[in-house]
């Protein structure tokens, strides 16, 4: 392997919503509303987004509790399913907690996206935004 560089990445907003602590794997996030509120000046970039339906959202998860990184996991946590490897899994406990989902976009006012269904906390930083292209994402 070559060697490794260091990232930086700065948030181009938060995630706004009511919940405000870890959730078990059995948690429904469907339901869940919650407003991106980008930084001002990136404003302008979400010309022409409420053309989708919805968005994939990366976000950083600054807040799983800390746990020393496993290479086998339970998926979802869920004993019965027997381990797997950590990168075959959305274990929040990553060695970059990285979280990504696919969320419906429900309205767009200015510098701030309502989505359903986004899968992070109250105050998570969003890291990017990219427009769900059906044609292109899905495997089929």
């Amino acid at each position: 392997m070559t060697k490794q560089r260091n990232i930086i990445l700065k948030p181009i907003g938060v995630i706004h919503n009511d919940v405000e602590d870890s959730r078990d794997a059995s948690f429904d996030w469907s339901p869940v509303i919650s407003n991106i509120e980008l930084d001002e000046r990136y404003t302008l970039y979400t010309h022409g987004i409420d053309q989708h339906s919805h968005l994939l959202i990366l976000f950083w998860m600054d807040r799983p509790e800390k746990k020393q990184l496993q290479p086998l996991v339970y998926p979802r946590g869920d004993k019965s399913l027997g381990k797997a490897g950590l990168f075959a899994t959305r274990s929040p406990h990553r060695p970059n907690p990285v979280g990504l989902k696919l969320a419906e976009l429900i309205e767009v006012h200015g510098n701030v996206l309502i989505v359903k269904g986004l899968d992070a906390l109250n105050n998570t930083p969003v890291i990017d935004i990219k427009p769900y292209l059906p044609g292109y994402d899905s495997p089929i």
